[in-house]
């Protein structure tokens, strides 16, 4: 039986020698690297973060003691130590979950998947625990330097310094990376925190200090070389976590199994906000993803295991590739475009743009909110910034649209990558809520192409948008064939599709081109005319849809996103206020948190296929006794033929 077969429970460590834990460490990456290549899903992050959790399970008890990762991308180890030793269905459709999630363990906590949100989860929690009287359980939180860029961390920083009198330990997960290396002024100061001999010297002698004088002690020797770094650099010290008045711990070698164990008791005996500073690599044992200096194998799909190399490498452009080489395109030809992101520069197709011109794209780090405000901004100097970010993330940075965007009618691009329903990083991930959130906000165009040649023509339609902020929304994965339309119409809508009979308005957004024109046709089988349009420009809506809805018996409209509040709802209010009083039905996605799964498999469960979405139809138009529409004897009869679509 192998180590990792014998560990059910985070107790089962506590029987193990040093040899066999090393051993362990080096079965758990043998495990990730088979397992994921066969799934999918982030193994860098995973690989990089086995001592530390092994050592976290050692010295803490989960679940008595709460362990918040940050992000939670790195918590396959945690799952592992933790009864959850099958990933062979990871991410997929009744497997486990890419990120922790509270139905599959009492040791999972928090499982929002956005970063920057950890700290503030464990001041919460160790509050609370002081509040009803908890005063023995602790709190740690798992927090990579990436997701310090964001700054609800410092927020909570700022808040956990204020009240020593709890039992919380921040374990800093230093690999100088998020998806790609950690930037700005934080990235140079861990760098030098964690290569120069100073502060090395300074956490071996700390250890010393500890042991014989205990945490008055190591809060004075903190202090005290915080204040010689200051001395020496003549500038702002540069050991920045004791300047904040929280104890700190490092920089350890977080490869180091027996150094990690040592510094979380260290941590854990001083019950006060504690600081641990760990040094780990990306990607740790795997030499394919030590050799991509890109991400170092952040997130991979099905890979071989031993190369690295894809398995399943699509011909096909990706939406997001069709958009970066458009950029740098329109940068070309316009001197005004910049570009922002948030520490996702190769992910949402800005690394182009940034090779050819490196002073015009600034990668801000997990900060989207500065991002946005920073581009309005840019605007106001003259600039017309280019904000590409995935869909779910944009959720973060709404206020700063609407009141330093909107209100003051910036000229700025918001490009959102993984619009709409995303697969299998589950209910954080998925794009369903733009469509929603941004309805509200006045004087906003939003475009929804349907395929790659519209990506490229409705993104230079909006960046010729000067006074308003404009957006720009795809789905994840491969560009379908283009869908040319039969013509425009005078307002921009293109018309995709024709009955001859005006029966049905179906109003495909996007992605969802192709499955109107798919009902359609069975519709014509049932004896039903529908007519398919794309309203490429989601908002405002057209005058074409209002003098189509008004030819038509009933309009149907198809979105990839939150039908509450969504596109549907918003023609229907277009529609009452014209005083148009033809029927409405809006297919769109529910108001509920997605679970995991391929795509196809979450449309299927949603009823939001081609075939579904016909039958729905059917159902109604025979209801209303269409002229056009077959007979049907009876209601058996009605099932018989809705089931031949």
């Amino acid at each position: 039986m192998s180590f990792l077969e014998r560990i059910n429970t985070p107790r089962d460590l506590d029987g193990l020698s040093k040899l066999e834990l090393v051993a362990l460490c080096q079965e758990i990456r043998e495990y990730l690297i088979e397992s994921v290549s066969k799934t999918g899903g982030h193994l860098g992050p995973n690989l990089g973060v086995v001592e530390i959790t092994v050592a976290l399970h050692r010295v803490f008890d989960s679940p008595s003691d709460a362990i918040v990762y940050d992000t939670g991308h790195q918590s396959y180890v945690h799952k592992l130590l933790t009864g959850r030793k099958d990933l062979s269905s990871m991410r997929q459709k009744g497997g486990i979950a890419g990120y922790p999630q509270r139905a599959e363990s009492e040791h999972d906590i928090v499982e929002s998947s956005h970063a920057s949100s950890s700290l503030s989860w464990a001041d919460g929690i160790s509050r609370a625990f002081g509040a009803t009287g908890q005063k023995d359980r602790h709190v740690v939180a798992v927090i990579g330097d990436g997701a310090l860029t964001g700054g609800m961390s410092w927020e909570a920083l700022n808040n956990i310094t204020d009240d020593n009198d709890r039992k919380l330990v921040i374990v800093v997960n230093d690999n100088g990376r998020s998806y790609a290396p950690t930037i700005g002024g934080l990235a140079k100061t861990l760098s030098t925190m964690r290569t120069e001999a100073w502060y090395r010297r300074g956490y071996h002698i700390s250890k010393k200090v500890f042991s014989v004088f205990g945490r008055p002690g190591l809060a004075l020797f903190n202090s005290i070389h915080a204040g010689f770094d200051g001395f020496f650099s003549q500038s702002a010290p540069r050991g920045i976590f004791p300047n904040l008045g929280i104890q700190y711990i490092g920089p350890i070698d977080g490869h180091d199994l027996g150094a990690m164990e040592e510094a979380l008791t260290r941590a854990k005996s001083l019950n006060a906000p504690v600081i641990v500073h760990a040094v780990t690599q990306k990607g740790r044992g795997y030499n394919p993803a030590l050799s991509d200096e890109a991400d170092q194998f952040h997130a991979v799909g099905q890979i071989d295991a031993e190369s690295g190399l894809p398995i399943k490498k699509s011909s096909t452009p990706s939406w997001t590739s069709v958009f970066a080489d458009e950029m740098v395109e329109i940068a070309s030809q316009n001197e005004k475009v910049v570009g922002i992101t948030g520490a996702m520069l190769i992910p949402v197709g800005l690394h182009k743009f940034a090779a050819k011109y490196p002073d015009r794209v600034f990668d801000v780090g997990i900060a989207e909110q500065h991002a946005v405000a920073s581009a309005a901004g840019m605007a106001f100097g003259g600039l017309h910034p280019v904000v590409a970010i995935y869909s779910t993330f944009l959720n973060r940075a709404f206020d700063q649209l609407l009141m330093d965007v909107a209100l003051h009618k910036a000229g700025v691009t918001f490009v959102l990558d993984r619009s709409g329903i995303t697969g299998p990083d589950g209910a954080s991930h998925h794009g369903v809520w733009d469509l929603s959130i941004l309805q509200v906000v006045p004087g906003i165009a939003i475009a929804a192409p349907r395929d790659g040649i519209r990506l490229q023509e409705e993104l230079r339609e909006a960046i010729a948008i000067e006074d308003a902020p404009s957006v720009v929304r795809f789905p994840k994965g491969s560009i379908p064939l283009p869908i040319e339309a039969i013509r425009r119409m005078p307002g921009g809508v293109d018309l995709l599709y024709q009955a001859p009979s005006k029966d049905v308005l179906l109003v495909a957004v996007g992605s969802f081109a192709n499955t109107a024109i798919e009902v359609a046709k069975m519709l014509a089988d049932q004896g039903i005319g529908a007519t398919v349009v794309d309203p490429r420009w989601v908002l405002p809506i057209s005058k074409d849809l209002i003098g189509l809805a008004a030819d038509h018996r009933l309009v149907v409209t198809l979105e990839d996103g939150v039908r509450v509040g969504g596109f549907g709802t918003r023609l229907r209010q277009d529609l009452r206020e014209n005083e148009v009083d033809t029927g409405l039905n809006e297919v769109g996605i529910p108001a509920e948190f997605l679970e995991h799964a391929e795509r196809e498999e979450i449309l299927e469960r949603l009823g939001l296929t081609a075939k579904s979405i016909a039958r729905d139809i059917v159902a109604q138009v025979l209801g209303s006794k269409l002229p056009h529409a077959k007979p049907l004897e009876s209601q058996s009869q009605a099932e018989l033929e809705s089931d031949r679509l």
